[in-house]
């Protein structure tokens, strides 16, 4: 995600999140960047890897994330 995305969703600060992501590396610098702008106000609740396209090396990953207050 750009920073702007992750400023934007830490703005809104929306309740769930359900991020999907095909890179999973960048996809976990970007769920730490999103837990730093919120002060790790998100939990993940669930990982699930998915594999979309048999035989290659690519796997698509689904992080569930859940506001935790206080």
């Amino acid at each position: 995600m750009r920073e702007g995305v992750v400023e934007q969703i830490a703005r809104l600060r929306p309740e769930r999140l359900v991020y999907v992501s095909c890179d999973p590396q960048t996809q976990a610098r970007d769920v730490a960047r999103l837990r730093h702008a919120t002060g790790g106000a998100y939990r993940i609740q669930a990982v699930q890897p998915v594999d979309l396209f048999p035989q290659t090396a690519r796997v698509e990953n689904i992080v569930a994330l859940r506001v935790e207050e206080g």
